[in-house]
This record gives C-alpha cells, structure tokens and sequence, in this order.
C-alpha cells in the first residue's frame, strides 16, 4: 500500500515554545490514521500545517506526492479539510453554504448541484437544507461543516475533533459517514481525544503528547503490547519497596515502576496479579492506601507511555 501522505521532522515553533517537535509519520492511501492525544497536545498545529494553513519552522511533508511548500496550491486541491471551529455563515441556508463553498473549489452549474444534493444526503440532511444553519443544532453544524470539506472530491480528508459537542444522533451519523466514505477509497486522517472512536474508527493509530509522536501503530497492537492491564497500588513508605520487590517476581507481572507513594504495575492478566500482590502486602503486614485496576484499552496505552490519562 502506497503513502498518501508523508512527513518528516514536521516542526511548529512559536518563539521558544515548540508546538509540533518534529514528528515523523505517513498516512497510507485508503486508511484511517487516527491522531490521538488531549487537548494541547498538537493535533490541529499538525492537522494546519499539513492543510498549508500554517507554514512548519522545520522538516518536510508530502501530500499526494506535492511538497507541502514549494508545491502548496497543488496540496489544496487534493484535501478536504474539516476544522475544529465551524466554518459556516449562520444566516444562509444549508444549501446555500454548500453552494458558495463549491464555487470556492471551482465547481459550477449541474455538477455542483448534484455535489450539493450528494453531500447533503450523506450526511442526512436533505430536509434540513434550506433552513438557515443558525437554526440547526451543533451536532448538525457539524455535518453541514463535514458536507462542505466533501464537495470537491478530495484525496484525503482532515477531520479535526468532528464530535466535540454533538449530540448523540450526530455523533452516530458521523461514524456512519466516516466508515462509508472509508469504504469507497477516501483516505481519513482523524484527530481525537477520544479513545473509543479511535478504537472504533481507526486502522492505525498515532498517539501524540506535547507536540511529540510517542507511539503508532493498530489500536490492537498498542494494547496488546501493554499485556493485561495496569494494577495502581498505594502502600505507606515503609513498606512500599519491601512490595515492589515481592512484585518484580510474580510470574503475572510484567514491570513496576513507583511514582511516589503509589506503584504501578504492568501485569500479564491484572486480576492475578491482584490477587498475588494482595497475598504479598498481607504478608509483609503492609497497608493498602489505594487500589486502581485499569483494562487494557488506548487509554491505558496513553497513561503508561506519558504518565498523564487521556483528557488530562
């Protein structure tokens, strides 16, 4: 399968504050890449300058084979962008906004209205369309914001945060939209904070902290590699290390690590090594302050590679 999409060192600098810190990635033609991180973290600063809307202080990145510099107005016409904010005029029509919008990617006459009737079908609001966006709920600004990034029939669409603040009904039909388009050949590259559409949507998944990629790989291969869950345990100091050491040979634990008063277990199956750890503190007569199991799921992988949960 060949990239769509390549970047090398991509770097975003604001005075001494580095946003992006060189991040290395390729998006491969026909997936979803999922960008999973919290808010902060440099998920739109990526998502911007891959978009030609930021210019990077540093590295390199392709789009459909055009350099994102030298070659920007060729990048354009080969992405469907979908901001975080909306993009919309409140007082005009669904269809209306639509219209304006393909005659911007340089549609006109019958094909821009059956692009208009096709982009509001999908995303399910053909009834809707010529009531004024201030109307419509946000969930169903969303979709309104998604229908104009489709119109032009891009290569690879930039979805930045689709679901933040949409209703459960809008939420779902994003999902559907995504999966189907997905299926007909687009490529998606997806930013989120939410770790069960990265789950559910997301062939690959790209996790990013504080401007930095610290992990990519499938969400199955993430988890896996964290084995079977993370056991959180409090103990008072004077026994803390007496434990961590009894911890290190049982045979369902991976790795322990202390972070203050508190140890964190990697296990193989969490719930014996619960049961082991707990026969262990009973032996060493030491005091359980706090007692945390988490399941291995994208964000557990996240607390374990930066110490930090998800929408931290």
């Amino acid at each position: 399968m060949d990239n769509i999409l390549e970047a090398r060192g991509l770097t975003k600098q604001y005075g001494e504050i580095a946003a992006v810190k060189g991040v290395d990635f390729a998006v491969r033609r026909g997936e979803i890449l999922g960008f999973l991180g919290p808010n902060g973290a440099g998920k739109t600063t990526t998502i911007s300058m891959l978009a030609c809307l930021l210019p990077p202080t540093a590295g390199t990145a392709t789009v459909c084979g055009f350099d994102l510099v030298r070659q920007s107005n060729e990048v354009r016409k080969r992405i469907g962008l979908v901001p975080q904010e909306l993009a919309l005029y409140p007082t005009l029509p669904a269809r209306e906004n639509l219209l304006f919008f393909g005659r911007i990617y340089g549609l006109s006459g019958k094909a821009l209205g059956e692009r208009v009737d096709w982009a509001l079908e999908l995303v399910g609001l053909a009834d809707r369309a010529n009531d004024t966006v201030q109307t419509y709920s946000g969930g169903m600004k969303r979709r309104v914001n998604i229908a104009a990034g489709l119109l032009h029939k891009p290569e690879i669409l930039f979805l930045d945060e689709p679901t933040v603040g949409v209703d459960p009904q809008s939420r779902n039909y994003i999902f559907d939209n995504v999966e189907r388009l997905n299926h007909e050949g687009l490529t998606i590259l997806y930013t989120t904070h939410y770790m069960e559409e990265a789950e559910r949507l997301c062939d690959r998944v790209a996790i990013i902290d504080r401007g930095q990629l610290i992990a990519l790989d499938t969400p199955r291969a993430l988890i896996d590699g964290l084995g079977g869950g993370i056991v959180h345990l409090g103990i008072l100091d004077g026994k803390i290390d007496a434990v961590a050491e009894c911890a290190r040979g049982l045979a369902s634990v991976k790795a322990v690590r202390r972070i203050d008063h508190k140890l964190e277990i990697e296990a193989h199956h969490a719930q014996n090594a619960l049961v082991a750890l707990l026969g262990a503190t009973n032996e060493l007569d030491a005091t359980v302050t706090s007692l945390e199991i988490l399941q291995p799921n994208l964000e557990t992988v996240f607390l374990r590679l930066t110490g930090n949960k998800l929408r931290d």
